[in-house]
């Protein structure tokens, strides 16, 4: 019994240590970890207060009046066609003026010379040429000139390497200056020529003239057609407040892949905004140092506008026209856009058959003339009776297919031979 009492009185005896154990066991746990429960409430009380004090400031700069100015100016810049003009166009789109009402095929209206934007006041008075010359060939290519300049609405010069002699009639071309010397610059191209350098910075020269009242300096060359009122059209579109540079790459693919596809061939014609001109006209000279290895004179300008921070602008109405033979193709089928310059056009054949070259030119800045703002676009006509196509470029040409031609066809320019 005594036995059995003790084996008892032991059982109970290590079931109540054990149940002792078992109930104060939670109790330490607790106490340890009630430090750690209470810093995981502490941090997230710090992180909600942290949201909302931010949150809080954030607001606070987004209403602030000085936040509201520097974002009207953000979306100010945003539009400028120095950053990305096809934005701005789009969305001043809806302010446009309505059609002018010409039954003939033309342009869509943005394009009028009538279209008032940022440069809306704009006019040739406000325009400034640079004509790159040669005193050799002046004497010819003066004729090329005299298609497009008009002396009591237009300012610049040609600039020439050396004075030529005076000849009559020359009063209703620009007048001729002499560039300066260039002799204190380095060439190094072996297959170019030094007059590049020369070009190169007439439009530096144009801006040291100090000519009152310009926004825009447009540099060609003295075998360029400039059609004159839509180049007006085409700058109007433009802050001349900003430094801008407007052209086009050439026709040939290996021309631009030798000099760039980004950089205006200025054959084709080139605007510079006179801020631009301004900045050129600080840096130019050191620039010209840098670059002794280049070709010629468009890719020198561009190598300075580009150290500049400046891209170019680019507008499909510039033709630096590198090409040869019949130019039929390319006339034919310009694009949905003001022709504005034509370049080398003593290098192609006759644009009319029949005429001399010089005739040829005359009749084209005739038609040029008449409507400039509907001149080489194109309209496109069926007769499913008969099954023919009608392709009118206005003032050039009007072709007719004996079958069906799909417009996406006559969109590629026809190879000429």
């Amino acid at each position: 019994m005594a036995n059995g009492g003790n084996e008892r009185w032991g059982t109970m005896t290590v079931l109540k240590m054990n149940l002792n154990r078992t109930a104060t066991t939670p109790y330490h746990n607790n106490r340890r970890s009630r430090p750690w429960s209470h810093s995981r409430t502490r941090t997230a009380l710090v992180a909600v207060m942290a949201l909302l004090l931010s949150t809080a400031a954030w607001l606070s700069l987004v209403f602030s009046g000085t936040t509201t100015h520097c974002w009207h100016r953000f979306k100010d810049w945003e539009g400028s066609p120095h950053s990305l003009h096809w934005a701005w166009r789009n969305r001043r789109r809806s302010h446009l003026p309505s059609s002018s009402g010409f039954s003939s095929p033309s342009l869509p209206h943005r394009f009028s010379p009538h279209n008032r934007t940022r440069g809306g006041d704009l006019s040739l008075r406000h325009v400034v040429f640079g004509i790159a010359g040669s005193s050799r060939l002046w004497k010819r290519r003066k004729e090329f000139v005299r298609l497009w300049w008009r002396p009591h609405d237009m300012r610049g010069h040609v600039w020439l390497e050396e004075a030529v002699p005076r000849e009559e009639g020359d009063d209703s071309l620009p007048p001729v200056m002499v560039s300066e010397d260039i002799s204190r610059f380095r060439y190094t191209n072996p297959t170019g020529h030094p007059s590049g350098l020369r070009i190169s910075r007439i439009v530096t020269e144009c801006f040291r003239l100090g000519l009152q009242d310009v926004r825009w300096f447009v540099l060609g060359d003295d075998d360029t057609v400039f059609n004159a009122d839509n180049l007006v059209a085409v700058l109007r579109k433009y802050d001349p407040s900003e430094m801008v540079y407007i052209g086009s790459p050439s026709e040939s693919h290996s021309a631009n892949t030798y000099f760039s596809h980004s950089m205006a061939f200025g054959g084709g014609g080139i605007a510079i905004s006179r801020p631009l001109a301004e900045a050129l006209s600080n840096i130019q000279d050191d620039c010209l140092d840098r670059y002794p290895k280049l070709y010629g004179s468009d890719d020198r300008l561009y190598a300075c506008i580009s150290e500049l921070g400046v891209p170019l602008t680019r507008e499909l109405g510039f033709h630096q026209w590198d090409i040869r033979g019949d130019a039929h193709g390319l006339l034919s089928s310009h694009p949905i856009a003001p022709f504005v310059s034509i370049h080398h056009v003593d290098a192609v054949d006759p644009f009319y058959p029949g005429l001399s070259l010089l005739e040829s030119l005359k009749l084209f800045a005739k038609a040029m003339r008449l409507e400039p703002r509907s001149f080489l676009q194109r309209s496109i006509c069926y007769d499913r009776a008969r099954s023919l196509t009608f392709s009118v470029s206005l003032g050039y040409v009007v072709q007719v297919f004996p079958n069906i031609v799909l417009a996406r066809e006559l969109e590629r320019s026809e190879v000429s031979q």
